[in-house]
């Protein structure tokens, strides 16, 4: 069993930065492709970044492309969510998950809620305006 664990979240301006990051446990995180997803109150969770079990591939949802950036530490077991220019659109809990599956997954694949076996329990972000 994999356990994932968020942290980085808070309240913050817009046009600010955060910094999420998720810590897993286990010895075989660096086989994992790796998802950031969030949810806002009333809304569905919505696909945010995801990575390669590599890093070598990254996923994006048009809604943060050119304000987020995913990337991983494969010896730290972490990946992390770089997020700047924050709109309060933003405003969520966001939730990192992990594909177990070893396989690269197509575009579809990293954006689909179903693909991922495992799920932190989210931290909140807020972004005021």
């Amino acid at each position: 069993q994999v356990q994932l664990v968020e942290s980085g979240g808070g309240l913050v301006q817009a046009g600010g930065s955060l910094r999420l990051s998720c810590a897993a446990s286990g010895r075989t995180f660096r086989t994992y492709a790796m998802g950031w997803f969030r949810q806002a109150p009333g809304k569905e969770r919505a696909f945010v970044a995801a990575t390669s079990w590599s890093g070598d591939s990254a996923y994006y949802a048009d809604f943060v492309k050119g304000r987020f950036t995913i990337s991983r530490d494969n010896a730290k077991n972490t990946v992390y969510l770089q997020m700047n220019s924050l709109k309060p659109e933003d405003t969520a809990v966001y939730y990192c998950a992990a594909d177990r599956s070893g396989f690269r997954l197509t575009t579809a694949q990293a954006m689909s809620y179903s693909t991922y076996d495992y799920w932190g329990q989210g931290t909140q972000v807020t972004v005021s305006s």
